[in-house]
């Protein structure tokens, strides 16, 4: 992101950008901070956008040689391609173009996900700016967050932050939203409590999923099997439950191994792909009323019952019950 910022400030631009990653909000920030100072506002004469699996490398090529027209410079924006997972003759063209786009042409690909071994990858990366942006640490959230609630001149208490990243996670483009209404809602007040979040940010179908594994650690079997029906009656399918119920004990198998191993919260974090206030206030808590053994059994029995309920011997809401009654 750095290298993108520095870029625009100086206005000595790369001839191709390779914006990637699992956080979509950052991709989709930097595209449109990139064609911004690419280009005069509201030139559509010198943009060319194309997106999906069919584009022709032809079309991109006899317009990236195009001079501009009354402007510096001509922006061709790709999106979701595939040229950088699998390789194809169009993918082969634009490769073996890359190292000669004219300095009057930039290129700025937006994908999902890149293969980094393709030669597509490579040429990007070699003869540009190949940039990937994942979900941002707990520290980076904490201060985006705050800075945004300060610049609206309101302050909010850290209890009160723990309570919104719990139910938003930490994917920027839900934080964006729901803290857009947390703002419109505390429009009178100078600072922002745990109970404004509790009322007005929607709680994420994964925050039951935790509650419910909380029921299963302490043995509460019939309260686990209530938030259950809740989340059925939410519309939720069952074989979503399934699987966040899957990806909560495979969380949990790390925190509770690298745990006993003696690794800090930070570690376990980085590994499990969590922010590390939840490892240590909420895991770490959860794992002590579950042992290693079960939690290997039940990711194996998870398994099991989402094998047989893709091979038709069994139905999906029973599955997930049986699952949550075997457990304990």
């Amino acid at each position: 992101m750095k290298r993108i910022d520095s870029d625009i400030k100086t206005g000595d631009f790369k001839s191709v950008y390779l914006l990637y990653g699992k956080e979509g909000y950052l991709v989709r920030q930097y595209k449109g901070r990139l064609r911004e100072a690419l280009m005069v506002d509201g030139d559509r004469m010198n943009l060319m956008t194309c997106e999906g699996a069919d584009i022709s490398a032809d079309e991109i090529i006899d317009t990236a040689e195009t001079l501009p027209f009354f402007a510096d410079r001509r922006v061709i924006i790709i999106e979701n391609s595939g040229f950088f997972k699998n390789s194809s003759e169009a993918a082969a063209r634009l490769t073996d173009y890359l190292p000669d786009i004219p300095e009057t042409t930039v290129i700025v690909f937006v994908e999902e996900a890149v293969d980094k071994r393709s030669r597509m990858y490579k040429a990007a990366a070699k003869y540009g700016t190949a940039v990937e942006f994942m979900p941002q640490k707990d520290e980076t959230l904490a201060g985006w967050v705050t800075g945004r609630v300060r610049k609206e001149g309101r302050n909010i208490t850290r209890a009160a932050y723990e309570v919104f990243i719990s139910r938003t996670g930490t994917d920027m483009e839900n934080i964006d939203k729901e803290l857009e209404k947390l703002i419109c809602y505390t429009m009178d007040r100078d600072v922002i409590d745990v109970l404004d979040v509790e009322n007005i940010v929607a709680e994420r179908t994964e925050n039951r999923i935790f509650e419910m594994v909380d029921a299963i650690a302490e043995r509460d079997c019939k309260r686990a099997l209530t938030l259950y029906y809740d989340l059925l009656a939410l519309k939720e399918a069952p074989m979503r439950i399934l699987y966040l119920i899957m990806r909560q004990f495979q969380i949990l198998l790390i925190v509770k191994s690298m745990s006993s191993l003696g690794y800090s919260n930070r570690d376990i974090a980085e590994k499990a792909g969590c922010p590390e206030w939840a490892v240590s206030k909420r895991y770490r808590n959860q794992c002590r009323g579950l042992s290693l053994e079960m939690i290997k059994h039940t990711l194996g029995e998870g398994a099991e019952y989402e094998e047989a309920v893709k091979s038709g011997r069994i139905n999906d809401r029973i599955a997930v019950e049986l699952l949550i009654v075997g457990m304990k």
